[in-house]
């Protein structure tokens, strides 16, 4: 894996699991003033959202990684083996 393959890697898993980390603990404002939205949270908590997101990334990352170097996994194991050429 080059440092762009990675880069490029670690950037897509960290915007898939940031859209699994923004709902955590989102509770909705119970006194809804006029021109809210009703499904506005209270607390945001972004910068808390964000640092989770980045550990569970890298966790994420680092085993897509160790599958790459270490050929856990190829492509070949992937296709089936039984398939007939055309």
């Amino acid at each position: 894996m080059t440092i762009v393959t990675g880069a490029a890697a670690y950037f897509i898993i960290w915007w898939i699991t940031l859209f699994m980390v923004l709902p955590f603990g989102v509770q909705s404002d119970r006194n809804v003033q006029e021109g809210n939205d009703l499904g506005a949270p209270t607390k945001h908590r972004i910068l808390f959202k964000m640092g989770i997101n980045t550990i569970i990334a890298t966790a994420l990352w680092l085993v897509v990684f160790i599958i790459d170097v270490y050929d856990i996994i190829s492509i070949q194991d992937l296709t089936p083996s039984d398939r007939q050429a055309y």
